[in-house]
């Protein structure tokens, strides 16, 4: 397991890149970077259990840890989801990497937003990471600066 960072520069309010990591039509068109259909199923409170699910329906099982809005947000990864809604928390692959965190940091910068991803990764997924995430990133902030001048 390795502890990987991402980092982008935003230039738009926190509370606003905030409502576009998060609201759920903006949340499926970034992450689309990592699989087309991606979508999340949560109430967005802390200690909530979290369905990240593919346009399969499959995907992980996660809680969120801690959260604190415009600033922080933590992920608990616990286990899969199959296309047919079954959770698995118990298989050995999933405990080889249970437990492991996404984390997301916001913080004001020169009047924009610096977002910080930092996410434990298995080996055999960081070079999947490294190509996806720069991506991802790079939609949010279109996204987030879109929307700022639009509003």
């Amino acid at each position: 397991m390795e502890k990987m960072k991402f980092k982008i520069s935003i230039d738009a309010a926190k509370e606003k890149v905030w409502e576009t990591l998060w609201n759920d039509t903006t949340y499926r068109i970034w992450t689309a970077i990592f699989s087309p259909g991606s979508r999340v199923e949560t109430t967005w409170k802390e200690g909530s259990k979290v369905l990240f699910l593919n346009g399969e329906n499959e995907g992980m099982v996660s809680k969120i840890l801690a959260k604190k809005d415009n600033e922080f947000m933590s992920f608990q990864h616990l286990g899969m989801v199959d296309k047919d809604g079954n959770e698995d928390t118990e298989s050995d692959q999933v405990k080889a990497w249970a437990g492991t965190l996404e984390n997301y940091y916001l913080r004001s910068v020169n009047g924009g937003t610096e977002v910080s991803i930092e996410m434990d990764v298995a080996d055999n997924y960081k070079d999947y990471f490294k190509k996806t995430w720069p991506s991802a990133l790079q939609k949010l902030k279109e996204l987030a600066e879109e929307d700022k001048i639009l509003s």
